[in-house]
Formats: C-alpha cells, structure tokens, sequence
C-alpha cells in the first residue's frame, strides 16, 4: 500500500553559518522518501551543508493583520533609529578636523 503523497516544505543552509533559507517543496508518500528526494534535489552537488525537511502542514500560519501590523505606534523600537553609520561618520569628520588643526 502506498502512502498518500504529501508536500514537505524543504530548507538549506550554504555554509557553516549561514542562515537556513527556503529552498523549494517537494512531494513524498513518506518523510523517509521526503529526505531522499530533498538530498537528492538540494544536496546532490554539494550546494548544502545542511537541509532540513518539515511537513507542510506541521507550519502554522500567521497572517492575521492585528498581529502582524499592530495599531499601536512601536517605531521607537527599531533598529533604524540607531544609525552607527552616521554617528561614525561625524567622529571621523571630527578626527580629521583635529588631526589638520594639530599639523
């Protein structure tokens, strides 16, 4: 008896320390077909250090606007507020400035 095929959704990894990123689904009557398929189709050439392999539906969904896009104002809690790029751009400048004042 066959099992009755079910998509697997398919992650890989580069390198050492990169990121896991979806890398495509497949369909498989059984995890244990599932791997095979994912190290054959992402791993065959060496292209992954890692693959991990999941069924579609153990993911759970999340696409509910008010969870996702809050009403409540939270942009002091970005990243984006914290410009390193700017504040060393002005010590540099500030650096300069006293090194040709030294000279």
């Amino acid at each position: 008896m066959v099992d009755e095929p079910q998509v697997f959704e398919v992650f890989r990894r580069d390198r050492e320390g990169a990121p896991m990123a979806h890398a495509g689904s497949i369909t498989a009557g059984s995890p244990d077909l599932a791997l095979l398929y994912a190290r054959e189709v992402y791993g065959r050439r060496g292209e992954s250090s890692m693959i991990w392999v999941a069924p579609r539906d153990a993911f759970q969904v999340v696409d509910d606007p008010d969870i996702l896009r809050p009403g409540i104002d939270r942009s002091y809690r970005l990243v984006e507020g914290y410009r390193m790029r700017d504040k060393l751009q002005a010590v540099r400048q500030r650096l300069e400035r006293t090194q040709r004042n030294e000279a």
